[in-house]
């Protein structure tokens, strides 16, 4: 009998992805699993009224909304994670030698550039996250190419090298991943949550790297009812992810996302349970820890990829906050 159900259009969505039966590709060493810490450094990239922007940021934990005028308050938390957060998670990867990616806006390294300079004397990838801490889903071309030229020449002067890889405040525009392939310059992107591995995406004609991000295994949830509330919470649940994940890479590989933000888990209450699931993490076998461009570039060689070079020299745009 002829099936009545009609076609469902995917807009260009992937459903399926690996359908449990990706590629055989091994990690260095013979690791189970990649684990991938990601440092978001957002502060002074924040709408600020009192830095010239359209309006006053409006996500953080206990915060009254301050729409007409500048926010002495929101921007004086944001503060807290250049100050007193950025140095706790700095000594909690050094003294442990994990090696990690910030993923960085433009403007908070234009602001803050002795973060870059710190990451990358302690061997951290330098990532682009944006000029402005935004979303570009309503961006027109013109904007969004300018953002992303702009991400690059901040990042460029205060890491000593370009970004080669990108994450959008979500969300994107539709045109996100063409211009970032269009510039030459970016290895991978983080713009997806749809799975536990990487995958390539043809852009273009090129082959293009993704690295799906988590919002679940993220320091975020310590804020609008996300669930955290000790620091025994994030512990527990990213164990919960390490761990499975471990098991699961016994048959196929796997990548795990640790997100964490200056401003929220560096928090003295906090950074403990950072340092513990670090901690367990390191006192098993088979885990890779690994920058984001490090998995990027193994993922296409395990492609048979060829190795990945920038395109062409990075654009010449202004910096000024």
């Amino acid at each position: 009998m002829r099936s009545t159900m009609l076609p469902v259009p995917s807009g260009g969505r992937d459903f399926a992805g690996y359908r449990n039966a990706p590629p055989a590709i091994a990690w260095p060493g013979g690791a189970r699993l990649a684990l991938s810490i990601v440092v978001n450094v957002e502060e002074g990239a924040e709408l600020s009224i009192g830095m010239g922007d359209e309006r006053n940021e409006h996500v953080y934990e206990a915060v009254e909304r301050v729409d007409d005028v500048p926010d002495l308050c929101m921007e004086s938390h944001f503060e807290y994670g250049t100050r007193a957060g950025w140095p706790r998670i700095r000594n909690a990867l050094a003294s442990r030698s994990i090696p990690a990616t910030l993923n960085a806006n433009g403007r908070a390294l234009a602001l803050s550039p002795w973060i870059a300079e710190e990451a990358v004397s302690d061997g951290h990838e330098v990532a682009a996250h944006g000029w402005r801490w935004e979303r570009h889903a309503h961006m027109d071309e013109a904007q969004e190419r300018l953002a992303i030229q702009r991400s690059i020449a901040a990042i460029t002067a205060a890491a000593g090298a370009p970004p080669v890889g990108w994450h959008t405040r979500s969300a994107t525009s539709a045109r996100t991943r063409d211009l970032l392939v269009e510039q030459g310059g970016f290895l991978y992107d983080s713009n997806a949550y749809n799975d536990d591995l990487p995958y390539c995406v043809d852009v273009g004609g090129h082959p293009h790297i993704v690295l799906p991000y988590a919002f679940d295994t993220n320091d975020m949830r310590f804020q609008n009812g996300g669930g955290f509330v000790f620091a025994e919470d994030f512990t527990r649940y990213c164990t919960a992810a390490f761990d499975r994940l471990l098991a699961e890479g016994a048959s196929a590989p796997r990548m795990l996302s640790i997100g964490l933000h200056l401003r929220i888990i560096g928090r003295p209450a906090r950074i403990g349970g950072l340092e513990a699931f670090l901690d367990h993490a390191l006192a098993q076998e088979g885990v890779w820890f690994a920058r984001r461009e490090d998995i990027a570039h193994h993922w296409r060689q395990g492609l048979s990829l060829p190795r990945w070079t920038p395109a062409h020299a990075t654009p010449d745009m202004a910096t000024t906050p």
